[in-house]
């Protein structure tokens, strides 16, 4: 089944901004990397997505279109790229109940360093929805997982102006 890849795009940057509009509670979110979320409810969403193995697949084509959109290529195009993907499928993980803990900073520490804009964000959204896509989630799975993310977009989108991506040393 083929999705407008806009329509997608729209709908979940509507649910982010929705959830983004609703507050959290300040002392859950500082002691939360996830920003205070809880994984889901049973592990339907997991499983749709292939449990963890297919989860390291999505993030393997996920990483190979960050690395390709010229967007997000400065952000991705490192020595760090093993780490981030490792660090992605435990938080996607944990956050659809698939008995993982995601031990990574939370989203704040992790950008700090950044600038990330509007375009860069929106475009590794695309890239997430692309290698869902190929690896056929299902589009109620692929909304179920984005909801839980969106609160994170406020704490990743660091300037409205240019993106500046860290530079980190060559590996030797």
């Amino acid at each position: 089944m083929q999705f407008n890849i806009k329509a997608i795009i729209a709908t979940a940057l509507a649910t982010s901004s929705l959830l983004v509009a609703q507050p959290l509670m300040a002392e859950t979110a500082a002691h939360s990397p996830n920003l205070g979320n809880t994984p889901m409810q049973g592990t339907e969403t997991f499983e749709a997505f292939g449990g963890k193995e297919g989860l390291v697949k999505i993030m393997d084509d996920f990483m190979i279109g960050l690395v390709a959109d010229p967007r997000t290529k400065p952000f991705f195009d490192n020595n760090k790229q093993t780490f981030i993907k490792a660090m992605l499928v435990e938080q996607m993980c944990e956050l659809m109940n698939g008995g993982c803990k995601y031990p990574g900073r939370d989203m704040k520490a992790s950008h700090a360093n950044m600038k990330v804009n509007r375009e860069g964000f929106n475009a590794l959204v695309e890239q997430f929805q692309f290698a869902m896509d190929k690896h056929n989630v299902p589009f109620s799975a692929q909304n179920k997982l984005l909801a839980k993310l969106a609160p994170m977009y406020r704490e990743i989108e660091t300037t409205t102006g240019d993106a500046v991506a860290p530079v980190f040393p060559k590996a030797e």
